[in-house]
């Protein structure tokens, strides 16, 4: 019996905090650009921060199996932030058997964390599968409680503090997109700030001073503008991150007056190809802003704190 080994997705206690960026992509499709997804590691945790299309593929190759997901944190619904929840949902529900390993399945609900409206658009999504679930659950016997789900919206506060990992949300501003939120989350010491898509927002300053580490969505503004310059009939549709997203050199100035020490660019818009001359160009400007270390992010990149 020839079977793809999964021995690569162990279940690991950390003592610190993982960050794991599992895709650092947009709405638009490119290449090894998966959609926004983050998974923090903490103690024997996994919390999925947002789970575009493709999430479950991007947990494997990191080493996550998708069956450890029983916390999903929203930033906000755009399609590109959660449409891959029906696909993390049942996998992390149904059990993976290989014949050396068996990896169960969620037994417990899956807790949904998320701003004021995220029950009423994920409810939407899972009553739309309700005839996968009831068959999961009266044919193939997966656990009753797998099936449910725990929501928990708050758009600033803390929502999670258990066993030594606490998470707070804050507002940010992603407007037409209402509410968007980010998070902060601390364990042993070490700490980190994912912002969501956004504007700048003092919020952004505020929650992320005295972090080890800023993952901050951004776009070049230069790049963008010379694709509108060069398909000017796409001008509507090419402009619009620049009424709700963060430019690379408004992030470098928000980390600086954070002090963070290490900024991390994600959800790249356009994305640069993944070399570091393309990554320069991108960052350019940035270094003159901000003096801390950039990492222009890659799908798969992990950063331990």
């Amino acid at each position: 019996m020839r079977i793809q080994s999964q021995e690569k997705c162990l279940a690991e206690f950390h003592d610190s905090l993982k960050v794991v960026l599992l895709g650092t992509g947009t709405p638009r499709a490119f290449y090894d650009r998966a959609k926004p997804a983050v998974v923090v590691l903490a103690a024997d945790q996994a919390f999925l921060v947002d789970c575009g299309a493709g999430t479950v593929n991007q947990l494997i190759k990191a080493g996550v199996m998708p069956q450890r997901i029983s916390n999903i944190l929203f930033t906000h619904h755009h399609s590109d932030h959660n449409s891959g929840f029906f696909d993390v949902f049942i996998s992390s529900w149904r059990t993976h058997v290989i014949p050396d390993r068996v990896f169960e399945g969620r037994a417990v609900p899956m807790n949904v964390y998320g701003p004021t409206n995220t029950q009423e658009i994920i409810g939407k999504m899972r009553d739309s599968f309700a005839f996968d679930v009831n068959l999961r659950v009266n044919y193939n016997l997966s656990a009753d409680a797998g099936a449910e789900i725990h929501y928990y919206e708050r758009n600033e506060g803390e929502v999670y503090n258990k066993d030594g990992i606490k998470i707070t949300a804050f507002e940010v501003d992603h407007r037409p997109v209402y509410p968007a939120i980010a998070y902060k989350f601390e364990y042993n010491g070490k700490s980190l700030v994912i912002s969501g898509d956004t504007v700048p927002v003092e919020n952004m300053v505020k929650y992320s001073r005295g972090v080890d580490l800023l993952v901050h969505e951004s776009y070049n503004k230069t790049w963008l503008d010379a694709l509108i310059a060069k398909f000017p009939d796409q001008a509507n549709g090419l402009a619009n991150p620049a009424k709700y997203h963060s430019t690379t050199l408004e992030v470098a100035e928000i980390a600086k007056q954070a002090g963070v020490p290490h900024l991390v660019l994600t959800h790249h818009i356009p994305a640069p190809a993944a070399n570091e001359e393309a990554e320069e160009e991108y960052i350019q400007g940035m270094r003159d802003i901000y003096p801390g270390k950039i990492t222009v992010g890659r799908d798969l990149m992990e950063f331990e704190l």
